[in-house]
């Protein structure tokens, strides 16, 4: 089979990618290929309460990556879980639309990144966002990528809003407006009460003939024709293929899985390269490297109301009008995300941004709801939002079917450390305001009174990531960055990165939103280059892959 275009992966970038590029271009074939199965019918990836039972397990739509032994959190593994199938990490996240502070834009330019700055960067948000609240300077109304309310409010998540506030910290009902610090609710990536993954806003449902999608085929490696990317090494059914790129190939595998089909090809450390008996095509020590990551604690507080999401006799049969109520009309608990409600706080008052994050959930989430509890309760998160530690991917084989090695080195600088214990500090003021201090309750693993020295020992039994694994393609100006400024990889042709690995810091804030940014920033990339250099016509039909 034959292509212009071919994509590997259909997470956020690889989807926004492919469908603003097939809109673009519609003379050009594109290839949308995906490790995992299609996900526009499934009903856990849609409804949104269903993050409580995907993102726990290795399904389907999970990878479930593990890390290396983490010196910093007691040697534990920490738990990665990353979306495997159509819409990628935003058909198993929160669905939380945020898109990190301003002044995080404007650093990637200062590091280099010419054209990446807010004001260069913002066009490309409002493009994508469809939000229920309309358009103004700052948002986009008719983007396929709906943001909206939350449908449903739990009661405890008022509850925490009014808390914050009785701590001193301001209310802020956008927190992608014209100020990001303060505390409110998230709007999320849905519509009519479903989750609208990347997937459903690019892909299905959009006649797009030029646009052809490819379903559990797993991408060996990039075939090279010298130093020219000309198509990828797939797994289909036991059956070994090649698909054909016309112009370019484009890795959209994300943060893990794009530096290991780069290593895998060829592309990366040169003496890892060799110690797996890869052949190097192009001596990349950055691939893999820069690995950054929002480490997160969370304070579980087990109270007796059913208010909240609990796994008891109480919680199951308010379940049933909760069924009925989403069935019906798409409203009702079902269409929670459970982290309704959040913040930006500063460590600081002198800080020019927020440093940490808050995310409420209104369940007890004990290690990524692996760990359940009988009763009912409720969790706040706190991360580090631009932590100091970096870490990095490597091979466990050359065998891209097996999962990279992973370790994000959580805590190995000491200031993350000292941060989250203040973030903790922070958090503790909240919960002991009047408005969650007078419904009682029994924290599990924290506890009023902890020193310092008890309270880190805490944190390094139970933190782990909030899922935003970045830059381990680091975009850049300089020639050791992995892609360039376009995102084309250096020392080859015919190949870009479009995914969060590009990203040459962690911004501060979910992820998601930004992936998507740079989906649409690429299809502008690669159409510019088509039309300043036409790809040839050919009499060959690629056929159509379902």
């Amino acid at each position: 089979m034959q292509y212009d275009y071919v994509i590997v992966g259909a997470g956020s970038g690889g989807c926004s990618l492919a469908g603003r590029l097939a809109e673009q271009c519609p003379d050009a074939t594109i290839a949308l290929i995906e490790a995992g199965p299609h996900t526009e019918r499934n009903l856990f990836v849609n409804m949104p309460l269903g993050v409580a039972a995907v993102v726990p397990f290795r399904r389907k739509t999970n990878y479930g990556y593990l890390t290396t032994p983490q010196p910093g959190l007691g040697g534990r593994r920490g738990y990665q879980p990353r979306g495997r199938g159509f819409g990628g990490s935003s058909a198993i996240n929160a669905m939380v639309y945020t898109r990190g502070h301003p002044l995080d834009y404007d650093d990637w330019a200062r590091l280099g990144c010419d054209g990446w700055a807010f004001d260069d960067v913002l066009p490309y948000f409002r493009r994508a966002e469809g939000n229920e609240r309309g358009a103004d300077a700052l948002h986009g109304a008719d983007g396929p990528l709906s943001v909206s309310n939350l449908r449903f409010q739990n009661p405890f998540s008022h509850r925490f809003v009014r808390a914050a506030v009785e701590a001193g910290f301001p209310r802020n009902g956008d927190f992608n407006g014209p100020q990001q610090e303060g505390v409110g609710f998230y709007q999320v990536t849905q519509r009519d009460g479903q989750r609208w993954s990347v997937a459903r806003a690019y892909v299905y449902g959009r006649s797009r003939p030029n646009l052809h999608t490819i379903a559990d085929a797993a991408v060996l490696r990039v075939v090279f024709d010298g130093k020219r990317a000309k198509g990828v090494e797939v797994m289909r059914g036991g059956v070994t293929q090649t698909i054909e790129a016309r112009a370019e190939v484009v890795l959209s595998a994300g943060t893990f899985n794009s530096p290991q089909l780069l290593m895998c090809s060829g592309i990366g450390p040169a003496d890892h390269l060799r110690a797996l008996g890869i052949p190097v095509l192009h001596d990349a020590p950055e691939v893999g490297r820069n690995l950054t990551d929002h480490v997160d604690f969370t304070i579980n507080k087990r109270v007796s109301s059913a208010q909240t999401i609990g796994f008891s006799l109480r919680g199951f049969v308010k379940m049933v009008p909760g069924c009925v109520s989403y069935l019906r009309s798409g409203r009702g608990m079902l269409t929670s995300n459970v982290a309704e409600a959040g913040g930006f706080l500063k460590s600081r008052p002198t800080l020019d941004r927020p440093d940490l994050q808050l995310h409420f959930c209104t369940a007890l989430v004990d290690d990524h709801n692996r760990h359940m509890h009988w009763g009912h309760g409720y969790s706040l998160h706190v991360c580090v939002l631009r932590p100091h530690s970096r870490g990095s991917v490597t091979l466990a084989s050359s065998d891209a079917r097996e999962a990279p090695v992973i370790d994000p080195a959580f805590l190995s600088d000491p200031r993350d450390l000292d941060l989250l214990v203040e973030g903790v500090h922070l958090s503790r003021r909240i919960l002991d305001a009047p408005s969650l201090a007078l419904c009682g309750g029994r924290e599990l693993y924290t506890r009023h009174g902890q020193t310092d020295a008890e309270l880190r020992a805490t944190i390094a039994a139970h933190a782990d990531t909030i899922y935003h694994p970045v830059s381990t393609c680091r975009m850049g100006g300089d020639e050791r960055s992995v892609v360039d400024t376009q995102l084309r990889v250096r020392g080859v042709t015919g190949l870009r990165v479009v995914d969060a690995s590009v990203m040459p810091t962690l911004i501060g804030g979910n992820t998601n939103a930004p992936t998507v940014m740079i989906g649409e920033r690429a299809a502008d990339f690669i159409a510019a280059a088509r039309r300043a250099a036409p790809i040839p016509a050919t009499a060959d039909e690629p056929a159509r892959a379902t």
